[in-house]
């Protein structure tokens, strides 16, 4: 495997530009105008696989957009590794905010900033990259297998019937994703836990029509003060959150693996500044680590009514609308918080207005125990590439999908990310280091030697 950095930097070039030309495809899942722009990026993985070297590669219909699937069996006796991805990216907006276009992925201060960049197009391409270098250098230890879908960043809904329906094509030994990120550049990082999460879009309903906020104001309740206050009431003075029921099967992590998490190494001053905020807000008594770590959490997440155009119009507006999400931790039931939440909002309304609430999707957490053999073979890759053992972190994101794996495909996932917080994913100006690129594909190889091994 040490042959890698060769065949890195002789094709580095054309690796760039096969990622750009995946970056220019406007793959945004949540907006149907691009549901074309799915099934292109889709026919492009499926292509992507082949030249790196995959025997078998299709894009296989869901109920919503495709998933590709590639394999190379090189002896069915041997351990199987299956590598997850996605291949949608979230919206660009505002638009305005962007320093470059979003999907014209340029190089600029050792980074390449486009929508996708980081997540998860750089890192799944990641994957083909170190796989080509195995098969043309016959270097592959064992089985590959990838699957590809094109809609985690709206809950991946319609890829566990799709696991369903391929349980005996999935099977394998361990399920390698990179859709995470690192401590620091110079800090490998493991990926032990994510967060689950629940989503939903509320309304707040008054009148039935805009009303004259000079005629109506103070008399007839105004829907964006009362979503407001609704909202505000979601979390009390020391920001815990107030739905009754809502800690109940919150798993309370240990002093001693507090403590451990604690080893970390964590610069509050550096991360203020990366963000530009002069003080942290978070739920009193855990740390800032802990927090998205360890511990739930709820945020506004949008919210819109009455007029928000150019100049004045005095009204009262009929309705308002906000989109909430709450990151879950281990033994949090998403479906359980979901009709707690429901309920306890509905509560809360005055009966001066109507509310509806809608779940949009949820999904459990993950824990990855430190004594699995894909965790120790994943330590021993970045120890090699990077001359230092990783740190084991808890992730405050959310990948869904992965704790759906565990229990319909009976497999348990080992998270490689190589992305950093700097990396703007989700926001304007998304960027992925081109050292981490480059790295993730120089340690991935290393991966699949040590778990052929191990296992």
């Amino acid at each position: 495997m040490d042959d890698v950095k060769n065949y890195i930097e002789q094709n580095k070039d054309r690796f760039l530009e096969e990622l750009f030309g995946l970056i220019r495809i406007q793959s945004i899942s949540s907006e149907k105008a691009h549901k074309d722009d799915m099934v292109k990026c889709a026919e492009h993985w499926k292509q992507l696989l082949l030249e790196a070297g995959a025997d078998k590669a299709e894009v296989s219909p869901s109920q919503g957009n495709p998933v590709v699937y590639g394999e190379k069996i090189i002896d069915p006796a041997k351990p199987t590794v299956l590598v997850y991805g996605h291949y949608d990216v979230m919206p660009v907006d505002p638009i305005e905010k962007w320093n470059t276009e979003p999907f014209e992925p340029v190089v600029k201060d050792g980074k390449i900033w486009a929508r996708g960049a980081d997540d998860d197009k750089g890192q799944a391409f990641m994957h083909a990259k170190a796989f080509e270098f195995m098969v043309k250098n016959d270097k592959l230890p064992c089985n590959v297998k990838f699957m590809i879908e094109g809609e985690e960043e709206i809950g991946s809904p319609s890829l566990g019937p799709w696991c369903e329906e391929h349980k005996d094509m999935l099977e394998a030994d361990i399920i390698l994703v990179s859709d995470t990120g690192m401590i620091a550049q110079d800090i490998p990082s493991i990926t032990t836990g994510l967060r689950g999460l629940a989503y939903w879009e509320v309304e707040v309903q008054g009148p039935d029509h805009d009303l004259h906020s000079g005629l109506f104001g103070g008399a007839v309740a105004n829907p964006i003060n009362i979503l407001s206050e609704m909202i505000a009431s979601l979390t009390d003075e020391d920001n815990k959150i107030t739905i009754p029921g809502f800690y109940d099967d919150v798993l309370e992590v240990s002093e001693k693996e507090r403590a451990k998490l604690a080893e970390a190494p964590f610069d509050e001053k550096e991360y203020k500044k990366a963000i530009d905020v002069d003080e942290l807000h978070g739920e009193k008594g855990f740390t800032t680590m802990e927090r998205t770590g360890i511990r739930p959490s709820l945020d506004a997440c949008g919210i819109w009514g009455g007029y928000t155009g150019e100049g004045a119009k005095t009204v009262l507006p009929s309705t308002a609308h906000a989109k909430i999400s709450t990151r879950l931790v281990p033994d949090q039931d998403y479906k359980k918080i979901s009709k707690i939440f429901e309920d306890h909002f509905k509560s809360i309304a005055p009966k001066s207005v109507k509310v509806k609430v809608k779940t949009l999707h949820g999904g459990y957490g993950y824990v990855c125990p430190i004594e699995l053999p894909a965790y120790q073979a994943a330590e021993k890759a970045f120890t090699k590439a990077f001359g230092k053992e990783p740190v084991p972190v808890r992730s405050g994101g959310s990948i869904p999908i992965i704790s759906t794996f565990e229990k319909v495909l009976d497999t348990k996932s080992i998270l490689m990310g190589f992305g950093l917080e700097s990396d703007a994913i989700h926001s304007p100006n998304d960027n992925y280091p081109l050292f981490n690129f480059y790295k993730g594909i120089e340690t991935l190889p290393y991966f699949y030697k040590y778990f052929s091994e191990i296992k």
